[in-house]
């Protein structure tokens, strides 16, 4: 056996002595704690006592000490206390004698600003702050720029008053595994952070608490039962609040809840039980449950209107600032995704006059053709050139029209309750028998066929009809329901606010349930994509699906429930019923069968909920359940059983009627600030400043496109030049270097911004904001990790000539401008020097300008005889599309910021995933194709092809169908005239 290597030598001995690892790459990092946390795991060890590592972005590896949570280490008497715990208790007490004192009048209105105010500085305040720190690690950069943790004996600390306050609270709290002086500066810079919102959340939760107990009363006209009622149900979501924090501190403990990912990682392997099978983001979702508990046991309406304040601007937090991150931290890019795979021509298929080259360059285009991309649903796809859309807008405007015109009479009313049924029964059975129809015999997609037609057509025509279904359903509901409604005429007494407030909520419920579903299966699963397409035999439960098996069986419906509670019609209770019920029938005889048939075992029986749900039953409790299961199981395959024996007479005539009818919202980084000559410009002279730049030329072809036969006949002929001068002409979107020169003494917060050369009208002022295409000179100088992104050297020392031919010494330094800090579109620019952090022009490069060459016919290689208005030989056609395909490389990897993770090194590899993600390469791309072609695609077209390959397919074919319309001259024959031969 061979010996242990240096590595495995060191993590075990980070095991035993706490000692920081540092380890070669993230990646050996990334294992080490993998490794380190498995062998812990194994142990039988209680938590306490059980190690946890982690590691830094830097790849540092080092112990996690053992923590205890907020309200344990301020108010256990057993947890050692300090200063910062005094205080964060005197300023609770001071909120509470707040509420003690204030006169009646103004308790609850002063109360609720405070509470607004520590609401207000969690979700923005704390928010900006992860916010920064995710993106430019502020908080990390601010600890090491202050200098707060390194020691004060070497006299690298300017605080060491402060630096020994820190380090007794730190060691205080944390009396095990935890060295001050060691600990890597991520983790100090965390505990730091941890006590600023101890302070926020614990006073958040007191100014709450308090605001409700102000708020709290009886209600002069409620019963003793109602009371009772009302106090049970909110203690009950109380209690079950305390539980969901509890066990959701069981498995993120303080790390996940401390945000501690912003700063370190601990790379684990975690079981997500318990509650996180409940519900997604059960912290913020169910995990606010107390706060409609409070406002239940205070009978005040002002408690939860307070609540829903506080509970939206929590999912606005988890929106903006967590989902974010863990996307970009946890969610690794996929492997590349194979597209439009295109079979291998077959031998026997070549004539003998194929030249076996033409066959390499690109098969058969019948064979080729891409995925189509046009998605109907969300008002950002509305497209009214499209037949769905503009009748799902005329039937709209005419229901609306119809609605608000008519009078709200009983007549009227009963009209729009019948419409709103007719299309409900159409939308659940008729689409229900239709989708059956289809799993069993594919049906619709024979009909197409029958007419010469494809399966995509065939597709494409089931989504426009299922489309204007579910729109005309829901929006006749509304419609009804709009007849049916009567505003309440008092709001005070009554359960007309409540059932509002309960309505809307419902409606909201089922929004969230829509998007999340679609999220989930995307708009080939919603569209009911497997009943006509083969897609993958392997069944996933991502997203809601994780948590429910049908969100759609319960909570699919819930808004047509609340919109019959806000209303208060028995038509429309009746009407919501009808709904469900049509809504579990559709699920329990079209979608569960074809499931069942699809994906057989691999279907799971429970969901996380329901796991969850079945093993907080006592024992007798679960074994009734599982019977009832059973009996409720045997009881749908008897009318399972009935429906089928009877389904040869209903297909009949359903058949026959079918048959006869024959009729479907930068990032940028703004840095500006208007600045005249400042103090400290003095004695530092322009002319010791220089930029000179370096970036890939661009093509021949561009260069020659900068004058054309439309000026006069003196400016076509070449320009006389007395020097040896060349224009610069770049590329659009290759990198361009810097290279800066600056006197020693100059200021260590210089820095370089690209700009428009037309953008500005002083050469000594810069009076426009860089918009984040800046890059400062020297690192460590700016809070924005940003402005260190392109930064290759700096302050190296040179000398240069003078002007008097004396040598100088000076300090140079390069950066490279490339994706995001460059300007994606074409023009003339420079790069301008900044002083000191302000925007005073030291510098100024030489005027370079971006052009995109424009490609005719006779850059495409078409033989002379050839237009794009005549058909093309296949070998001339494919050879045409290996051309733009050649041309077009190049520039889609520039558009993909030359990134290999997602940048295509061949015309036929895959585009990485992050362009789905990121809908700013695709816009590049379909600007370049516009420019270059003249060939106007949307940017979810890059996305669906996939491939360069395809996409010079794709403008081909656009080219010659164009062909006709086009304004341009061509070679070809002229139109005939009278008395031509």
């Amino acid at each position: 056996m061979a010996n242990p290597s240096a590595g495995d030598a060191a993590t075990e001995s980070l095991r035993k002595r706490n000692t920081p690892l540092r380890v070669n790459s993230k990646e050996d990092a990334r294992r080490a704690v993998l490794e380190l946390n498995a062998l812990e795991e194994k142990e039988v060890k209680d938590d306490k006592d059980r190690k946890t590592f982690g590691r830094t972005p830097g790849g540092t590896v080092f112990t996690v000490p053992y923590t205890h949570d907020m309200v344990s280490q301020l108010l256990s008497p057993t947890e050692p206390k300090n200063l910062s715990d005094i205080c964060v208790l005197l300023i609770l007490l001071i909120h509470v004698l707040l509420a003690w004192f204030l006169p009646s009048t103004a308790r609850k209105p002063v109360l609720a600003t405070i509470f607004l105010c520590w609401r207000a500085g969690y979700n923005i305040g704390i928010g900006y702050l992860l916010h920064m720190q995710s993106h430019h690690k502020l908080l990390v950069r601010w600890a090491r720029k202050s200098k707060l943790f390194p020691a004060a004996s070497n006299g690298e600390n300017p605080h060491p008053k402060l630096r020994a306050f820190l380090k007794r609270e730190f060691e205080t709290k944390i009396p095990k595994d935890y060295n001050f002086d060691t600990a890597p500066l991520e983790y100090n810079t965390w505990l730091l952070f941890r006590r600023l919102v101890d302070l926020i959340l614990m006073c958040d939760f007191t100014t709450y608490m308090l605001f409700a107990i102000a708020c709290a009363h009886t209600p002069a006209s409620e019963s003793v039962f109602v009371t009772l009622l009302r106090w049970l149900a909110g203690i009950a979501l109380f209690v079950f609040n305390i539980w969901v924090k509890l066990d959701a501190h069981r498995v993120v403990k303080d790390f996940a809840w401390y945000w501690g990912d912003f700063f370190y990682l601990i790379d684990q392997e975690l079981t997500f039980d318990g509650v996180f099978e409940m519900a997604p983001h059960p912290m913020y979702s169910i995990g606010y449950a107390g706060y409609y508990g409070a406002s239940l046991m205070a009978a005040s309406y002002k408690v939860l209107f307070i609540s829903i304040i506080a509970h939206a601007a929590q999912f606005a937090f988890l929106v903006l600032v967590e989902s974010p991150h863990i996307e970009r931290t946890y969610s690794s890019p996929p492997p590349r995704r194979a597209i439009n795979e295109l079979p291998a021509v077959a031998q026997t298929d070549k004539s003998p006059t194929d030249h076996s080259s033409t066959a390499e360059i690109w098969p058969h285009p019948a064979h080729a053709q891409p995925s189509q991309t046009h998605n109907l649903l969300g008002l950002h796809n509305v497209d009214l050139y499209r037949t769905t859309d503009t009748a799902v807008f005329l039937l709209q405007l005419y229901l609306i029209a119809l609605t608000v015109l008519t009078p709200n009479t009983r007549p009227y009313q009963t009209l729009f309750v019948v419409n709103a049924t007719i299309c409900r029964i159409w939308y659940s059975v008729g689409i229900g028998y239709l989708l059956n129809r289809q799993s069993e015999k594919k049906k619709w997609t024979r009909h197409f066929l029958k007419y010469g037609e494809s399966t995509g057509e065939a597709w494409r025509q089931w989504k426009g009809i299922y489309h204007l279904s579910m729109t005309l359903c829901y929006s006749s509901f509304v419609a009804a329901a709009w007849k049916m409604y009567h505003i309440p005429s008092n709001w005070d007494g009554g359960m007309a606010l409540p059932k509002h407030v309960i309505g809307l909520g419902l409606i909201a419920l089922q929004i969230w349930v829509s998007f999340s579903i679609y999220d989930s299966l995307g708009e080939f699963g919603w569209f009911f994509g497997d009943f006509f397409f083969d897609h993958s035999s392997k069944l996933t439960y991502g997203g809601i699906y994780r948590f429910l098996n049908n969100p759609e069986r319960v909570l699919g419906t819930a808004g047509v429930w609340g919109i019959a509670l806000i209303t208060s019609s028995k038509a429309m209770f009746c009407l919501a019923l009808l709904s469900h019920t049509l809504s579990l029938t559709f699920i329990q005889f079209v979608e569960r069968p074809h499931m069942q048939k699809l994906y057989g075992r691999s279907l799971r029986q429970d969901a996380g909920l329901v796991k969850s749900l079945r093993r907080s039953l006592p024992p007798p409790l679960r074994e009734w359940q599982d019977g009832m299961d059973k009996m409720l199981g045997e009881a749908f395959d008897v009318i399972e059983d009935m429906i089928d024996a009877a389904k040869p007479k209903l297909t009949a005539g359903v058949t026959s009627i079918v048959e006869d009818t024959k009729s479907l919202l930068p990032k940028s980084t703004h840095r500006l600030s208007l600045t005249k000559n400042e103090a400290d410009l003095a004695g530092l002279n322009p002319k010791d400043y220089e930029l000179q730049i370096e970036g890939t030329p661009a093509s021949a072809l561009a260069e020659s496109q900068r004058s054309s036969d439309r000026e006069s006949e003196q400016a076509r002929l070449p320009a006389e030049r007395t020097n040896s001068f060349k224009p610069l002409l770049f590329e659009y979107g290759a990198p361009i270097k810097v290279k800066w020169t600056a006197p020693m003494n100059h200021s260590k917060r210089d820095w370089v911004g690209l700009y428009m050369v037309s953008d500005n009208n002083s050469r000594e002022v810069t009076r426009l904001s860089s918009s984040g295409r800046w890059i400062a000179t020297n690192r460590d100088e700016y809070e924005i990790l940003q402005s260190e992104v392109g930064i290759i050297s700096s302050d190296i020392k040179s000398s240069k000539i003078t002007e008097n031919g004396e040598a100088k010494e000076c300090l140079t330094g390069e950066m490279l401008f490339s994706g995001d800090k460059l300007w994606w579109t074409q023009g003339v620019f420079e790069f301008r020097y900044h002083h000191n952090g302000k925007h005073n022009v030291m510098a100024i490069s030489l005027p370079f300008e971006v052009r995109i060459p424009r490609f005719g016919e006779d850059d495409l290689s078409l033989e002379s005889n050839i237009t794009l208005s005549t058909p093309v030989p296949p070998h001339q056609d494919a050879l045409i599309r290996h051309t733009i395909e050649k041309i077009l490389l190049p520039i889609v990897q520039n558009c993909f910021d030359r990134d290999p993770d997602i940048a295509p090194r061949t015309v036929s590899e895959a585009f990485g995933s992050l362009v789905d993600r990121d809908g700013k390469y695709a816009k590049r791309v379909v600007y370049v194709i516009h420019q270059m072609f003249g060939i106007e695609f949307a940017p979810e077209v890059v996305k669906a092809d996939g491939k360069v390959e395809n996409l010079a397919w794709r403008i081909w074919e656009a080219k010659k169908v164009l062909a006709p319309f086009s304004m341009s001259k061509s070679r070809g024959p002229g139109t005939p005239i009278e008395g031509s031969n």
